[in-house]
């Protein structure tokens, strides 16, 4: 997992195979010579186990294994703290988390290397009867005070129901909290959630 080989695939020169995929299913990803994909994709689809999908399928997979979408879920403006990316950095007491020396170190750590408090916090949501796509207001559970947006938003196809990814005001971004979604122009009841939505099934060598 998380490694990658450069290969001649079905006699093309070039390609990389790697096995870190942005869908939270397990599998792989190919890369080629752009005027190879056509030979190299219909040759995958002479398998009758193998079917095309598009971005819609993607975007369902990641958003159920709760992966950020750069653009929606995650900008320029997003630290690591508010994203709930924290392990990127590291554990506490490590070497990069007391030294800081990174880039933007200076907005996400304090002196000891602890991270630093932040008014928002990235959350998974349930519970809603329709789909609560990108920009839907997210209010607190009477209704009235907006507490935050939906960043990403879809029906899963595992959990046969709505799912969504937003921020929230820290204070209200623990699991279990109620709250209310504007989607068009009506309330809905949710609740904030633990992501992932639906766990990972990476294959694992026996140890």
């Amino acid at each position: 997992f998380m490694q990658g080989t450069e290969t001649t695939l079905d006699g093309v020169e070039g390609c990389r195979i790697t096995r870190c995929g942005y869908t939270g299913e397990d599998g792989f990803e190919i890369s080629m010579p752009w005027e190879s994909a056509p030979a190299i994709f219909s040759k995958l689809l002479e398998d009758p186990s193998v079917l095309p999908t598009g971005l819609g399928a993607r975007d369902s997979l990641r958003l159920e294994a709760g992966l950020c979408l750069y653009g929606n879920d995650l900008d320029e403006t997003t630290t690591p703290i508010e994203g709930v990316l924290g392990w990127t950095i590291g554990p506490p007491k490590s070497r990069r988390r007391l030294e800081g020396g990174f880039v933007g170190a200076e907005h996400i750590l304090t002196p000891e290397g602890k991270f630093q408090k932040v008014a928002r916090k990235r959350v998974g949501i349930k519970g809603m009867k329709a789909p609560a796509r990108q920009g839907v207001e997210i209010f607190d559970a009477t209704g009235e005070r907006p507490i935050g947006k939906v960043t990403s938003g879809t029906f899963s196809p595992t959990l046969k129901a709505p799912i969504a990814m937003g921020y929230v005001e820290t204070s209200s971004s623990k699991a279990g909290v109620e709250v209310s979604l504007k989607i068009r122009g009506k309330m809905q009841k949710a609740e904030i959630t633990k992501m992932p939505f639906v766990g990972a099934r990476y294959y694992r060598l026996p140890e």
